[in-house]
């Protein structure tokens, strides 16, 4: 391969008998001689991704290996996962490739909207919770390749994108001729590895990437030695399934899903807040820990409850008593003293055409949170994962603002770390929303209201039918016009300021129907 042939690759030029036109390059993978362009579909009018096979048409041995790439690229054309980028044509020497062209072979696939992996994790590594979920879900593509006997060969960070749901995506399809079942795997924990610390930690990265450092005795180095904040299931995670060496490591992507949905239901359980002590409601979304607090957590809400009816007891008691020694004062408390009601009358007592008597502050109900159509359910949506805070999703449909569903504290803002967060909720029948109010949320919040035509959507297939600024205790959020449906979406597109760093809650959402 001669400089000339790789310094033609370049914007504007047309490869693959005059079909393709290269836009950018994403990157190269220099084990293979393998360019990633972006390019553009001359007949059918779209763009594509082109893993481009450079080399000398007349070295036998360059020959053979591209050969065997491209066998294996049509063997993953038949495979469908929406974590790998779909193969729509593989072009040969004397089949759409011409000798004269430097190319050894293309790979074309459908082109990933998105943003570049390298990019994402040039500043700072990506928040472990988010990390967990982009790996999840790549892994659960290597799982359904290898039941099928296929390879990947997802072992180069410029291979993948980031797409616009937050979900890892093996965008330039293409294995190297020698890569195994094992270098799949060890490729997922190199990307766990790479998004919790921004380094690669195996050969053949990118220079735009640092590499791992190691230690004296030749290991990688633990991320969570590099970042404290890297809860030690992933470090240990990452690691075990990079090395080879050892009883502990970890050789399928069965196994990494089976860690990863360890780690992912334990930090739902046991997130809390660094505050020790601090309010168990005030804790979800948080930083991770061990088992161990949610003891604690249950314990320090038995003895709150305890303390909270002992206080309102005593109050009861304080007041009834100085009331009678007012009624002793003052005489005939019939006449002139105070009466005290210890249990209010139902409505029902009252006598008929009368209105109920007025109560007294501290007997007055909190105020409503906003009147509209209750959701059947709700479930945090998230396309990329589990979501955030699961099991406390059902606050924000309870009608009362003072129990809060919360996102997780982010250090970067959205959409760096994911595209969004929020929560779908799903009606018993199609109604004509209106208007969405929030109370109690986040003040510097913005959001998005989609209608959607299933529980579990895409992004992609939800549409926008509002959207607004949640600016402190009540929001309301009125549509452009009236959205018919029975599934609608709070998405969360910039969150909150939460002392440094990012986090929404909201404390109740009422969802009003056209008049």
């Amino acid at each position: 391969m001669g400089k000339a042939q790789v310094g033609s690759l370049a914007p504007g030029r047309v490869v693959g008998d005059g079909r393709y036109r290269l836009l950018a390059q994403f990157g190269v993978d220099e084990r293979g001689d393998a360019h990633l362009w972006r390019a553009r579909d001359g007949q059918l009018k779209r763009d594509v991704a082109l893993t481009l096979l450079v080399g000398d048409p007349a070295d036998p041995e360059a020959a053979r290996l591209a050969r065997r790439t491209l066998e294996r690229a049509t063997h993953a054309s038949k495979f469908g996962h929406g974590g790998v980028a779909r193969v729509l044509d593989v072009l040969a020497l004397g089949s759409g490739v011409t000798s004269g062209e430097g190319l050894l072979g293309v790979v074309v696939a459908e082109w990933t909207k998105g943003s570049d992996l390298v990019d994402l994790v040039a500043q700072r590594p990506v928040a472990p919770a988010a990390a967990a979920r982009m790996v999840q879900a790549l892994a659960e593509a290597v799982e359904q390749a290898h039941q099928n006997g296929l390879v990947l060969g997802l072992d180069h960070p410029q291979r993948l994108r980031l797409t616009p749901s937050g979900a890892l995506k093996l965008a330039f399809p293409g294995p190297l001729p020698e890569a195994t079942l094992r270098d799949d795997v060890k490729a997922l924990g190199a990307v766990l590895y790479l998004l919790l610390t921004g380094r690669w930690a195996l050969p053949g990265g990118p220079p735009a990437i640092p590499a791992a450092p190691m230690t004296p005795q030749g290991r990688i180095v633990p991320p969570r030695q590099l970042v404290p904040t890297v809860p030690a299931d992933l470090s240990s995670l990452a690691v075990r399934t990079i090395e080879d060496g050892g009883n502990g490591g970890i050789r399928t992507s069965a196994a990494i899903l089976r860690v990863l949905g360890q780690v992912a239901e334990e930090e739902e359980r046991t997130q809390l807040i660094k505050a020790v002590g601090g309010d168990p409601a005030e804790a979800e979304g948080t930083v991770w820990t061990t088992k161990k607090p949610v003891k604690d957590v249950a314990r320090r809400r038995k003895l709150a409850l305890g303390v909270t009816v002992l206080v309102v007891a005593t109050v009861v008691i304080l007041a009834w008593g100085g009331l009678m020694l007012i009624n002793v004062f003052q005489g005939d408390s019939k006449a002139t003293g105070p009466t005290i009601n210890v249990a209010a009358p139902p409505a029902s007592s009252q006598p008929a055409g009368q209105p109920p008597a007025p109560s007294s502050p501290a007997q007055q109900p909190p105020p409503s949170v906003g009147a509209g159509v209750k959701p059947q359910s709700v479930a945090v949506y998230n396309p990329s994962g589990k979501g955030d805070n699961t099991t406390r999703a059902k606050y924000a449909i309870d009608g009362k603002a003072e129990t809060v569903w919360r996102t997780e504290k982010y250090k970067q803002q959205l959409p760096a770390v994911k595209p969004g967060v929020g929560l779908i909720v799903v009606f018993k029948d199609p109604i004509n929303l209106s208007q969405v109010k929030i109370a109690g949320g986040t003040p510097g919040t913005k959001v998005e209201i989609r209608s959607a035509t299933e529980k579990n959507p895409n992004l992609a297939d939800t549409k926008v039918v509002g959207n607004g600024d949640v600016t402190g205790a009540d929001t309301t959020i009125a549509l452009a016009q009236p959205a018919q449906g029975e599934y609608f979406i709070v998405w969360i597109t910039q969150l909150g300021d939460a002392d440094g760093q990012y986090m929404t809650e909201i404390g109740d959402v009422s969802f009003l129907p056209a008049g």
